[in-house]
């Protein structure tokens, strides 16, 4: 069994993406449906997928849940709500009434486009995300690495509360920058209530001429910080194929992961999803 913990859909006839801007995402100002991933997941050996949200709006949601419920292939999914507003533990509790809203299993904000590096430190943040823990969900977090040291203290802050670092926290492969990324993640790793989605990675490559080498210093750093039982394989379909295919990206995680033992990469590429996001 594979699961690919990242991956999204929109429809740009429904509503604008509005950070599909400029000429390098202008492959991505189309739609992309559940009916264009399911051949490429089937081709590329994954049973069952993770639904992340795209935009702070939240009739997202809704719709997301709705499109889990009648899919054999999602399985569950990470949704929006706005964190600082009074009445999020309402909220979350009336999208778990929704049709679908069994498969509401992770909120996500894009915290990389906050200003305040310590926005996740807010108090008014902190109160939803303590709610987020009441209701059983687990938390994403979207960020950039300079967003990292904030990440580790609200973590070691709310420790009932599961943590997903999106896309290893988006280090400057391109440029080949480690330091101070790997530092931090790695710090954000010493917390046992963290785990990580190993994803995202040719995005934050050269697009045009990225190896599975110019990805492996990164892969290492994280597989050997938080382990295999705290990392989870994610495609970021469709946003990946600014770079490389659904194919490619299923290949290369597993070119990444080839040295480990056969139960370890099972955790890597189904346990882990599985097991945070109670799938």
């Amino acid at each position: 069994m594979t699961v690919d913990a990242h991956h999204h859909v929109w429809d740009l006839s429904v509503r604008n993406q509005d950070w599909i801007t400029g000429p390098e995402l202008q492959p991505l100002r189309r739609n992309f449906a559940l009916a264009d991933l399911e051949p490429q997941a089937r081709e590329a050996g994954v049973d069952r997928t993770v639904l992340v949200q795209t935009i702070t709006v939240a009739a997202e949601t809704p719709e997301f849940l709705a499109l889990a419920a009648e899919s054999e292939l999602v399985g569950g999914v990470v949704g929006w709500t706005d964190l600082a507003a009074p009445g999020v533990a309402d909220e979350l509790a009336r999208l778990r009434e929704l049709p679908g809203g069994r498969y509401l299993k992770g909120v996500r904000h894009q915290v990389q486009g906050e200003p305040d590096p310590r926005w996740l430190l807010r108090p008014d943040v902190r109160r939803g995300l303590a709610a987020v823990t009441d209701a059983g969900l687990v938390y994403d977090l979207l960020v950039q690495p300079r967003q990292l040291p904030a990440c580790a203290e609200v973590a070691a802050a709310l420790p009932e509360l599961t943590f997903v670092l999106d896309h290893l926290g988006k280090p400057r492969i391109a440029a080949g920058d480690l330091k101070p990324w790997a530092s931090d993640v790695r710090a954000l790793a010493a917390l046992p209530n963290t785990v990580c989605k190993l994803s995202g990675m040719v995005t934050e490559a050269d697009p045009a001429k990225w190896t599975p080498q110019d990805l492996r210093p990164y892969a290492d750093t994280v597989l050997d910080a938080f382990g295999p039982r705290r990392l989870m394989f994610g495609t970021d379909w469709p946003v990946c194929t600014l770079a490389a295919t659904y194919g490619q990206v299923a290949r290369t995680a597993r070119e990444l992961t080839a040295d480990l033992s056969a139960d370890e990469r099972e955790q890597v590429f189904a346990g882990t999803a599985t097991r945070v996001y109670r799938l």
